[in-house]
């Protein structure tokens, strides 16, 4: 078994869902499970119906909604005929679970109203494609993931049950395979024991291919995108970026850590427990060979450089001089821990502490409010962290030209430059 996942962006226009075609038709007569999110920007839509619904706003957040059906009905027109009413009957099965919700009061936290509503991105995307493929000859089966995948209720980061969801893999899916090559199914959704769907967080269509990648005891994972492959730098900010042809689990984990924009670490744990090798692949461009990943150690690899704006340094001075390694840093994580702050970048004196974070205001605002009980602090604001792994002093000369360094943290691998 192979696990394909197709990105919202692989999927955003009749054209790209078409491309589907194409990359599975090279797998004919190959089982192949694919997992697909929800189309282009279709969760960001549905964010807003949630937010009309949970303020008070039933009319709006309906009014949304139908922009988001009619979106889907409309693409569904162009992509099947024959069958297009049986696709059409499931769709509208999807929009009634969301509207009963909508008609309803709002009695219940956000993120349970989050999950209830933005699940049925996947749910649409993944019963167009579907269907689109079926009338094209690609035969496959389409299995709601919830019946699968089980999760607490830890809604909006939902936690895997890993023991129900392997055991309902092998009774649901394994007997599939035996009828169809092809399965297809949602990333990022699952549901609890009392079948509210939830969401497993960030990246999590990545993280629910992983999931069924180490389940299934798969040969590869590929993750379908709109670019070549792990690349070295954003494209879109250094032209000259180019594409990593191999890399270790190791590596993408450092590389997710400092802020570089490829695959999530949780979903690299469950294909490193297995030695499941992981490819990126372009959709558009599927002959290119992608990036691979695996946990064979890469040697050679060029300056990787993440560069992140908008960063916030807060400085921490102990108001009596005494040292900070003391009582009050570790009050200090707790307040990191409290206003869910991740820092980017920390460093300390005796008697000083720096912390650079992402420009999240009213987080920040808690922080400094809880830190000032015990530190005099300071804001400053605007300012860019640089990182770059396998730095050489050629790159970082030419990326901290023209700039006051503000902060600098060194290792063997890796560089970190605060600047202003």
């Amino acid at each position: 078994m192979k696990v394909f996942k197709f990105g919202g962006a692989s999927i955003n226009s009749t054209e790209r869902i078409m491309n589907t075609k194409a990359i599975l038709g090279e797998h004919r007569g190959e089982k192949v499970l694919v997992v697909i999110s929800a189309m282009g920007k279709t969760t960001n839509a549905l964010e807003k119906v949630v937010d009309a619904f949970v303020a008070g706003r039933k009319a709006e957040a309906l009014q949304l909604f139908e922009q988001v059906k009619q979106t889907h009905l409309n693409i569904l027109k162009y992509l099947v005929t024959v069958n297009w009413k049986k696709a059409e009957d499931r769709l509208k099965d999807f929009f009634m679970e969301v509207e009963w919700l909508l008609h309803d009061k709002p009695v219940r936290e956000y993120d349970y109203y989050y999950d209830q509503v933005v699940c049925s991105g996947e749910l649409m995307s993944t019963s167009l494609v579907s269907d689109y493929l079926n009338e094209a000859g690609i035969k496959n089966r389409w299995i709601d993931v919830r019946d699968i995948v089980r999760t607490d209720n830890n809604f909006r980061d939902a936690n895997v049950d890993w023991q129900f969801t392997a055991q309902k893999f092998g009774e649901l899916v394994y007997p599939l395979f035996g009828e169809d090559d092809i399965l297809v199914t949602q990333g990022f959704i699952g549901a609890t024991d009392e079948n509210e769907s939830t969401t497993l967080g960030r990246e999590g269509s990545d993280y629910s291919a992983a999931i069924f990648a180490s389940i299934g005891n798969a040969e590869s994972l590929t993750i379908w995108k709109d670019v070549e492959g792990v690349m070295n730098a954003d494209p879109k900010t250094f032209p000259e970026a180019r594409v990593i042809p191999t890399l270790s689990y190791r590596e993408v984990v450092e590389m997710a850590y400092y802020g570089a924009q490829v695959i999530h670490p949780k979903t690299i744990k469950p294909l490193e427990n297995k030695n499941i090798p992981l490819e990126v692949r372009c959709f558009l461009r599927p002959e290119l060979p992608g990036t691979y990943i695996s946990s064979k150690p890469v040697h050679g690899l060029p300056p990787i450089i993440v560069l992140k704006p908008d960063q916030v340094l807060i400085r921490l001075n102990s108001r009596d001089f005494s040292f900070v390694e003391e009582r009050p840093i570790s009050r200090l994580h707790e307040i990191f821990h409290e206003t869910r702050i991740r820092p980017n970048l920390l460093q300390n004196g005796a008697v000083s502490l720096w912390c650079c974070v992402d420009n999240r205001p009213e987080k920040i605002e808690k922080l400094a409010l809880a830190a000032s009980g015990i530190f005099d602090v300071q804001v400053e604001k605007e300012l860019t962290l640089l990182t770059v792994r396998h730095y050489d002093e050629e790159t970082i000369s030419r990326l901290t030209k023209g700039k006051m360094i503000v902060l600098e943290q060194k290792t063997l691998e890796t560089i970190q430059v605060l600047m202003r």
